[in-house]
């Protein structure tokens, strides 16, 4: 009963300065210009090179046979897996189909599982997305909401940034202004560092539409709270 009244208190999400530490300056990510003119293999070759000198700083004894290996696949896990959702080529296509069935009312996916990291200090942020829209005429294949959810998890992220990223491309793809989006997360910033706090969870929503209706909203919490 307690979580289900915190989420039910959750408000919609506006790009604000949370603090003096933590700014959150826009929806999209900050990327410069010339974010792509790298290769993968470019990239991952000089992070490998650049995570080396980061484990010899550390004092890091790279000649062990279970260290010699690492700087090169934590290069390729950032470039093809951890951060992949940065470069563009891998935004899902989406393929939409006719609302045959004239279906009107709230389609729900609720317990997507997602990972992504902090972008003030690169460890995990993992938790439940809860994704909701009403069709304008047209809908998607269910397995393209999570691949959505994933591509822009994919990301050093805040979570604030995350949740509003995922509603506004549902609108763009889906076409539709009617969409909810209720994310539930453990960082591990907080879990591991800092005030190593482990039971805390963090919740953000995204509300457009027909669902900043009291009504449907209650509707769509109360649904994603029903085991």
């Amino acid at each position: 009963m307690r979580q289900k009244e915190i989420v039910l208190n959750i408000q919609p999400i506006k790009p604000i300065d949370l603090d003096d530490e933590h700014p959150v300056s826009s929806y999209e990510t900050p990327l410069r210009e010339d974010a792509f003119e790298l290769s993968d293999d470019e990239k991952i070759e000089k992070i490998e090179k650049h995570f080396r000198e980061i484990m010899t700083t550390l004092g890091l004894d790279l000649t062990d046979d279970s260290l010699n290996g690492t700087p090169h696949r934590v290069a390729k896990m950032f470039v093809k897996e951890a951060f992949s959702g940065l470069n563009p080529v891998n935004r899902p296509n989406a393929r939409l189909f006719e609302n045959k069935y004239k279906y009107d009312q709230m389609l729900v996916e609720k317990d997507i599982t997602f990972y992504s990291h902090c972008e003030h200090h690169f460890v995990p942020i993992y938790g439940k997305a809860h994704v909701a829209y009403f069709s304008s005429g047209k809908v998607i294949g269910l397995s393209k909401i999570n691949r959505f959810v994933q591509y822009f998890s994919k990301r050093p992220q805040v979570q604030e940034r995350l949740t509003v990223q995922i509603g506004k491309e549902l609108e763009r793809v889906l076409n539709t202004p009617d969409v909810a989006v209720v994310l539930d997360a453990n960082h591990l910033c907080v879990a591991s560092r800092g005030v190593v706090d482990t039971n805390s969870k963090t919740g953000t929503a995204y509300f457009s539409g027909k669902f900043r209706d009291e009504n449907v909203k209650r509707e769509f919490l109360n649904y994603i709270n029903t085991k």
